[in-house]
């Protein structure tokens, strides 16, 4: 019978549980802020703690690890766990468990800032592996094989790798023969597979971890009915040290996790369970006449799929054919009431529902609206920028050691190029930095810089005035 035994375990509780002399303060709802009461009073009494009938996270012995391993059997993987500090915190643990410090670690470039902390945690030294480029999305792709044979060429005593697939845009790549490759090199794979986690369905792309993966996280809270700060981490190999990932595990999570974030882990993997053939039928093929209608509008279409790569279905990135950037036409969608995942310079991303489209008809007229509003915009003349162009193979300008011991100074970044930067650039979302820290910074990432902010992105790691932080690498300066 499928069932969600830690749902259960916390409704019964709820019938238990008349007085509360423990944590959380607002004991079971009944002490909260008035105005608020009636958006969080039904939820309240299941954000429990480690009482008794309801288990450890750290130390599963009862409705949690028979959860955990109801979802292992789902993917059919070796082991999963719950995480409640999101992908960050898997990406975290899978590498300070995978590696130690000084190692050698092939790194997909375009990688969220979770990978580059864990990193530099891990006090590793990462060499960079450049993705190939999108042309008509300009976002990038996967790396390619012939890059990772070149990488292992060039540092045969590396341990392993890690990427990221599929990517934001939802592009995934076959990972089987990278795999191959470093696995022939006794190297792990370790993937970041946060966008991916409704890739254990029938008619979804197949996720890496049966595609040579030794780890793999997923943000279940992306793509499925989960609450945010809810992912898997999941594990199919004998070459991961099991203990050492569970003690990283525990140095990275919170001691007091969220019982309603698990509950919904719980839930979105009985949801999973539930959803029939003709249910993924029928979300696939909703997903593909929405691309249809899309495409029939007048200065509206949809990104074609890179040759060599899979979509996911439940990923659309939108673009114009008139003078308007992707930040400035989803700030058209907002006025309408419709919110997107993010924008670039040049394209909208939507995330589709696992499950029906809520208003459908109603969401028509707003993409109606929109079309007939871009009537009035220019036709695009400008020559869209492309990215960032970074070495094939990199290394950082420092190592995570030096970083420790040499000053940092504040400077504007127009003024910033040759030095090392001491904070990520990230343009957030997608999280994916501009400029890692420790990276050189070139006339090219400040150009990019620029035009982005021009063109309306959000940024970390620099301010309102464009000063960022940089190690100062004079001798006299080190500590």
């Amino acid at each position: 019978m499928k069932h969600a035994p830690l749902y259960e375990a916390l409704i019964k509780h709820t019938k238990n549980n008349k007085w509360s002399f423990h944590v959380p303060g607002h004991k079971n709802g009944h002490i909260f802020e008035k105005t608020a009461e009636p958006f969080f009073q039904s939820v309240l009494p299941l954000d429990a703690t480690e009482l008794t009938g309801l288990d450890d996270l750290h130390h599963p012995e009862g409705a949690i690890l028979e959860a955990q391993e109801l979802l292992a059997s789902f993917y059919k993987v070796k082991r999963s766990y719950f995480l409640i500090g999101g992908s960050t915190s898997g990406n975290l643990a899978m590498i300070l468990s995978s590696f130690i410090q000084g190692d050698i670690v092939l790194v997909q470039r375009n990688c969220h800032k979770s990978v580059l902390n864990g990193l530099e945690l891990a006090g590793v030294e990462p060499v960079f592996l450049s993705p190939e480029i999108d042309e008509d999305g300009g976002f990038p792709l996967g790396v390619s094989l012939d890059t990772v044979k070149e990488a292992i060429k060039c540092y045969p005593e590396s341990k392993g790798i890690i990427l990221t697939n599929p990517t934001y845009y939802g592009i995934q790549q076959g990972i089987e023969d990278i795999a191959e490759i470093i696995h022939a090199h006794n190297g792990i794979v370790l993937v970041d597979e946060a966008h991916g986690a409704h890739f254990g369905l029938k008619n979804m792309p197949h996720s890496a971890i049966h595609r040579g993966a030794d780890i793999v996280v997923q943000s279940a809270h992306k793509t499925l009915p989960a609450l945010t700060m809810g992912a898997f981490l999941h594990v199919n190999s004998d070459q991961v040290d099991e203990y050492r990932l569970s003690q990283s595990l525990q140095m990275v999570q919170s001691s007091s996790p969220s019982y309603l974030i698990m509950a919904s882990l719980d839930l979105s993997r009985l949801y999973m369970e539930n959803l029939s053939q003709a249910d993924l039928e029928k979300i696939i093929l909703q997903a593909e006449e929405f691309r249809v209608f899309i495409n029939s509008l007048n200065h509206l279409h949809t990104v074609k799929t890179p040759a060599g790569y899979i979509l996911d279905p439940l990923k659309i990135t939108l673009q114009s054919d008139k003078d308007i950037s992707g930040f400035e036409l989803q700030h058209l969608f907002e006025d309408e009431g419709l919110f997107t995942e993010l924008a670039d310079d040049r394209n909208v991303l939507f995330i589709l529902p696992l499950g029906a489209i809520n208003g459908l008809s109603e969401l028509k007229k707003v993409f109606y609206k929109i079309s007939d509003i871009l009537s009035s915009y220019k036709n695009s003349i400008e020559e869209v920028q492309t990215i960032s162009e970074f070495p094939l193979i990199s290394k950082l300008e420092l190592s995570y050691q030096d970083m420790k011991r040499i000053r940092v100074k504040h400077v504007q970044i127009e003024k910033a190029e040759g030095y090392a930067a001491a904070e990520a650039v990230i343009p957030y979302p997608p999280g994916i930095p501009l400029i890692a820290k420790g990276e050189k910074i070139t006339s090219e990432s400040i150009r990019h810089y620029l035009y982005l902010k021009e063109k309306g992105a959000r940024f970390q790691g620099i301010n309102e005035q464009n000063k960022m932080h940089v190690f100062d690498i004079s001798k006299e300066q080190q500590l």
